[in-house]
């Protein structure tokens, strides 16, 4: 599970946060062909239609352009807005509960950053 992720998010999200993080890693990038639904779903042991319905969101976002008979590409400056959009996604979402878990333990900000990991 990714940052991006969260475990109680249904499993279109989990699969959309999993190709958000391949696309910001540089895994596919600006031209890259998306795996095949059907693909992709066999890799995550998921219903192709709920494949589907995260690539459509990347679509709708206009992150990823779709060519018929051919498959889904990346589009130029996705990576960009991408970036954005889950940064955005995280300081709104994630880290409020993030702080107030830190701050419930006690645990101090600038020693979790300064820690190193295993």
């Amino acid at each position: 599970m990714t940052a991006l992720e969260h475990e109680d998010s249904p499993v279109y999200l989990k699969l959309r946060a999993s190709i958000a993080a391949a696309i910001l890693r540089g895994q596919y990038r600006a031209g890259d062909q998306l795996p095949s639904v059907r693909a992709l779903a066999a890799e995550h042991g998921a219903n192709p239609l709920t494949v589907a319905k995260a690539y459509q969101s990347f679509q709708d976002d206009g992150y990823v352009e779709v060519r018929r008979g051919v498959g889904m590409f990346v589009l130029p400056g996705a990576v960009e807005k991408l970036r954005i959009a889950e940064r955005d996604r995280f300081l709104t979402g994630y880290w409020p509960r993030v702080k107030e878990h830190i701050a419930l333990l006690g645990l101090d900000v600038h020693e979790l950053l300064d820690r190193e990991t295993a």
